[in-house]
């Protein structure tokens, strides 16, 4: 495991093994083919494929070719997942991230995303583990990105089964984003650090996810901060417990479309409770998938 102190030689090469294998298996349960890209053909269908998933259209892509080219030469990361099923390969996921501070050994993952073809294939997992063990052979301790907490899945996904951590509450991250899946609303964002030799992390590749209990932790004294009322708008308490309970609708993205300012409101609740927490030093247990963050405002023993 990697620790406060280095790893041996033997220890590492044991995490990079490990960390190829748990991979490629992954790969082969997605049934896709997972490869770094440096071709311009294929960094423009990565291009067009997020296009399509973020529905922005052309003349406002989350990013180029070029630049992702440009990345590529600089040492960066990007991978795409090919669906050949059908006989010719079609590009049906892709994910890039590039590197921090040279003494941070850290990578930056920006943009990850699969299309609904893929759904149901773990692909999103296997892409993950793809670039985890891509980072360890070149010595990069964790990986960073960043989610919308509004998004369960989202939260599910990354806390659970990967076992990343929360690190920050970034408000208004983006600024505005004219694209169909965040529909105008705020960019207020978490970010993440997923430790790539820690145990929670080695057990996650080994679909064991990290999981947390709200119904327990209530019973153990947590208290609701913020829930969905009965008409699914943010209800907002004040409790005076060392960890508390953070409660999210159960389809933000389809609020957005149906009912923008209800969806604004959320942001902003959000965004009060939350966000505040975090400022003062409180930290996110984890995400129970049934729609709650568990916070504790103090260390855990």
């Amino acid at each position: 495991m990697i620790g406060a102190t280095a790893p041996t030689t033997g220890e590492r090469a044991s995490l990079l093994a490990d960390a190829d294998r748990a991979a490629m298996a992954a790969e082969a349960a997605s049934g896709a083919t997972i490869r770094p890209l440096d071709d311009m053909r294929d960094l423009a269908a990565v291009r067009a494929l997020y296009e399509r998933i973020w529905r922005t259209g052309a003349t406002n892509p989350p990013v180029t070719a070029d630049m992702l080219r440009a990345l590529v030469q600089a040492g960066n990361q990007v991978s795409g997942a090919f669906d050949d099923r059908d006989g010719a390969p079609e590009l049906v996921g892709a994910c890039f991230g590039f590197f921090g501070p040279p003494a941070s050994r850290n990578l930056h993952s920006h943009i990850a995303g699969t299309t609904p073809r893929a759904r149901g294939r773990h692909l999103g997992f296997a892409l993950k583990l793809h670039q985890r063990a891509w980072a360890l052979h070149r010595d990069a301790d964790t990986i960073t990105w960043t989610y919308d907490p509004l998004i369960r899945r989202n939260a599910h996904f990354n806390l659970g089964k990967l076992a990343a951590s929360v690190d920050t509450y970034l408000p208004r991250l983006y600024g505005a984003l004219d694209d169909r899946i965040n529909g105008g609303d705020e960019t207020d964002r978490i970010l993440v650090r997923w430790e790539l030799g820690a145990l929670r992390t080695l057990a996650a590749v080994e679909h064991r996810p990290f999981a947390v209990d709200a119904a327990r932790a209530r019973a153990e004294g947590a208290a609701v901060a913020l829930r969905p009322d009965d008409s699914d708008a943010p209800s907002l308490a004040a409790p005076d417990a060392d960890t508390v309970l953070i409660g999210v609708p159960a389809d933000i993205e389809g609020m957005r479309e149906t009912d923008p300012r209800r969806a604004a409101d959320w942001r902003l609740a959000l965004r009060d409770v939350m966000g505040e927490l975090l400022a003062d030093g409180a930290t996110v247990r984890g995400f129970d998938r049934t729609g709650w963050y568990i916070i504790d405002r103090q260390e855990r023993p």
